[in-house]
C-alpha cells in the first residue's frame, strides 16, 4: 500500500484541479532493487470539470516538451524540459513549472532511486478522483488504475535523473 500527496491547495481552483503524486517501487530481486515510479495525476476537481481537467493537463505537458504517449523521454539527455526530481531522507520533491511537491517515499523506494540514479516519471492526463491525498491506495487498486484502458497510452513519460543533498 503507498497514498498519495496533493500538490497544494491553490491547485484546486487551477484548470487542472488538485494535483497529487504517488509512488511505488517495482518487485526487488536480491539483484535488482526495483524500479521506482512517481505518478502525478489531477483528482479532476478543476473548475470547468473533469473533461477540462485532461485538456489542461495535456496543455501543461506539452507546453513543456513533452509527448502523450509518443516517447519516453530521458531527461538526463534532454535537459531542455524543466523537471528535477529531488530524493532525500525518505522525501522526493518534483518540481516542474507548475508545480512543486513533496511526498514522503518508503526505504525501498528511495534505496531504488538512488541505485538507479534515476525515477520513472507518468503524468496521468486522466484524472483519478479515488485516489485521495492522504488515504492509502491499496497495490490492486494502483495497478488497476496504472493498467486500466488506455491511461498508459494518454500519459507523458520520461527518466527523471535523481538529485541528491550534497555535503
Amino acid at each position: 500500500m503507498t497514498s498519495s500527496t496533493a500538490v497544494s491547495p491553490e491547485q484546486k481552483r487551477s484548470l487542472v484541479g488538485t494535483l497529487t503524486v504517488i509512488p511505488w517501487v517495482s518487485e526487488p530481486t536480491p539483484e535488482d532493487p526495483g524500479n521506482p515510479m512517481l505518478m502525478v495525476y489531477s483528482l479532476g476537481d478543476g473548475p470547468e470539470g473533469p473533461e477540462a481537467v485532461e485538456e489542461a493537463l495535456r496543455a501543461q505537458l506539452e507546453k513543456l516538451g513533452l509527448s502523450i504517449g509518443e516517447r519516453l523521454v530521458d531527461l538526463g539527455r534532454d535537459s531542455r524540459i524543466p523537471v528535477t526530481l529531488l530524493v532525500e531522507a525518505e522525501q522526493a520533491v518534483l518540481t516542474l513549472p507548475f508545480m512543486k511537491v513533496q511526498c514522503p517515499v518508503p526505504p525501498e523506494w528511495e534505496r531504488a532511486a538512488h541505485t538507479k540514479g534515476q525515477v520513472y516519471l507518468i503524468f496521468a492526463v486522466r484524472p483519478w478522483p479515488e485516489a485521495v491525498p492522504g488515504k492509502e491506495v491499496p497495490a490492486e487498486t494502483l495497478r488497476d488504475f496504472v493498467n486500466g484502458e488506455g491511461m498508459l497510452e494518454g500519459s507523458a513519460h520520461c527518466l527523471a535523473p535523481v538529485l541528491r543533498v550534497r555535503t
